[in-house]
């Protein structure tokens, strides 16, 4: 069976928005990066560090929607690609553990080190860090909800927000007080923010691809609909996962009435499933009454 599937996922419909934010966020890394070197400032390095781990996510992000779509030429893979995008999300979690990783690494290096921090840099980078941020934010905010690819990205976005609002913050502070820690303590925590969002993502992909059961999905609700079908006895090995972000599919077995008709019942079963619960991918295999087990498989 090959993965000619007719589904337009969620990754695919908001592709646009990745490409722009991904041009934004590609442009304002060189000028952040430029701008934390020439004024020693770890808040502005660090939050250029988050902005280059944003460039690589966006680009696998793009790159992840592109192989979703491609038509599969092999013949082995019955599901399509559409996983690839559940990896890049997992990629942009690796990407932002590091990246908070580095900044505490090189706070504790230059604890105890006076370093001389220019604010002017820090005040106007972060400024216009901020703006790019919430133009990015507007919009992947419109494909956050629907597709954990385009979630991932908008993470991250969240996450550099934050710390261009660090940046500012530091920036004032260095400025006022002179102290130039405010920079390394306000790096610190823009590096444990990154990294609680990294945890939050990271619980998502490690569901998707445990082929747990989807967050919106009842199983108890979906047991009781199916056996809610006329003709239908008894519902069970049911099983059902996320393929993608948008593409929730089951199989179950239904344990039919004696004189039932097990196409009508297959027909009305699969209908729940589209109509009730947003599965549009469901293999049902039919049974008759009364059930017996199925001992073959062992697990």
């Amino acid at each position: 069976m090959g993965s000619g599937h007719g589904h337009t996922h969620a990754g695919a419909r908001h592709r646009w928005r990745l490409a722009v934010a991904f041009g934004l966020v590609a442009a304002f890394f060189v000028v952040e990066l430029v701008a934390g070197l020439l004024s020693g400032s770890l808040a502005l390095l660090s939050d250029a560090g988050h902005m280059a781990a944003d460039v690589v996510a966006l680009g696998a992000a793009l790159v992840a929607t592109s192989i979703a779509t491609r038509p599969d030429t092999t013949g082995r893979r019955t599901y399509g690609s559409y996983r690839a995008e559940v990896l890049a999300s997992g990629f942009t979690v690796l990407l932002m553990l590091g990246v908070s990783a580095y900044v505490v690494v090189e706070a504790v290096r230059r604890a105890g080190t006076a370093i001389e921090v220019s604010s002017g840099p820090m005040l106007v980078v972060g400024a216009v860090g901020l703006l790019v941020n919430l133009v990015c934010l507007g919009l992947l905010r419109g494909g956050a909800q629907e597709s954990i690819n385009v979630r991932g990205a908008y993470l991250e976005v969240v996450a550099d927000a934050a710390g261009s609002v660090g940046v500012l913050a530091a920036g004032v502070l260095v400025a006022l007080t002179g102290a130039s820690w405010w920079d390394t303590a306000v790096a610190v925590a823009i590096g444990a923010f990154v990294a609680v969002r990294a945890l939050v993502l990271g619980r998502e992909v490690l569901a998707v691809l445990g082929q747990h059961a989807p967050h919106d999905v009842d199983l108890a609700a979906v047991v009781r609909d199916l056996e809610r079908v006329p003709g239908v006895a008894e519902v069970h090995d049911l099983h059902a996962w996320t393929l993608t972000s948008g593409m929730n599919v089951a199989t179950a077995h239904l344990v039919v009435c004696v004189g039932a008709e097990p196409q009508a019942v297959l027909a009305a079963a699969q209908a729940t499933l589209r109509e009730g619960h947003g599965m549009e991918h469901a293999t049902l295999q039919v049974e008759a009454h009364p059930a017996r087990e199925c001992h073959a498989a062992t697990w």
